[in-house]
């Protein structure tokens, strides 16, 4: 089984020369972004570069950050990148709605049916109240995440924690729909790497997996901090050990109290151990 991602590095799409830099950045996926990162005067110009960088495979999982659906850029890039071979995935922003991502599916099934993996990002109240029905919408629907600064400035948000309530809530419906735990939105000063740390560290703590980075330096971080510790493993270890001599509940030496649940923990960090 493919370790699941802890880095995901946005590079712009109208600059292919640093596209080609943070392919080679050792991020899990590279999230080539056609919305945010350009002026508006280099969109067609952006989607045209990033379609002949992608028509050949890539050497990492490439996605592509589309402009906002309900915009009017959408359609030409899901056309023009969908089906390319060094696409792996297609990252959707400003999602609101379980509809969006039925009509994404239907415009980029391929002749056999097949849709390629896409991804929401929640950047609204109204996506944040609709955050379940967007993660169950369709199969091809691989993540949901959130997209803080866009958040942050609907929800008037000074504080830090203003957002934890909706980062809670997009990681409770990612996993009441069967997705992988959600990577944390991008920490925009690539200067902070301590700050960095201690937010991943919180996210960590509320239930993501991962984080997107915004320049490579900010990789190494967002790695260390979501691999368990030394400790934790330690942990798990004699957890999963104690499950295989007694399958039913028991309490450890320590006093710690292992169920079926406990041990599943156990599990995942172990597996997620073998990153290190």
């Amino acid at each position: 089984m493919t370790p699941a991602p802890l880095t995901w590095l946005y590079a712009p799409g109208d600059r292919p020369a640093v596209v080609v830099k943070a392919l080679g950045a050792g991020a899990d996926v590279v999230v080539i972004d056609l919305e945010d990162a350009v002026a508006p005067d280099r969109k067609q110009y952006a989607r045209a570069a990033t379609a002949e960088l992608l028509a050949e495979p890539q050497p990492v999982p490439v996605h592509v950050r589309v402009n906002a659906l309900d915009g009017p850029l959408a359609a030409g890039d899901l056309e023009a990148t969908a089906g390319l071979p060094g696409v792996s995935g297609l990252r959707l922003p400003k999602v609101t709605a379980a509809g969006q991502i039925l009509r994404v599916a239907r415009a980029t099934a391929g002749a056999d049916g097949g849709t390629p993996p896409l991804y929401a990002l929640v950047e609204s109240a109204l996506g944040v109240e609709h955050a379940y029905a967007i993660a169950a919408a369709h199969p091809a629907l691989r993540g949901i995440a959130l997209g803080e600064a866009d958040l942050r400035s609907d929800l008037g948000v000074r504080e830090e924690t203003g957002l934890d309530w909706s980062r809670s809530r997009i990681v409770v419906a990612a996993r009441a729909a069967g997705l992988a735990p959600p990577s944390q939105s991008v920490h925009p000063d690539i200067r902070d790497l301590a700050g960095l740390a201690a937010s991943c560290a919180h996210g960590r703590a509320l239930g993501f997996l991962g984080r997107a980075a915004i320049h490579p330096r900010q990789l190494p971080v967002i790695e260390r901090s979501y691999l368990p510790t030394e400790r934790e493993i330690e942990q798990a270890e004699a957890i999963v050990k104690a499950a295989t001599r007694d399958q039913g509940a028991q309490a450890l030496p320590d006093g710690r109290f292992v169920d079926a649940a406990v041990v599943a923990a156990a599990r995942r960090t172990l597996s997620l151990a073998r990153r290190r």
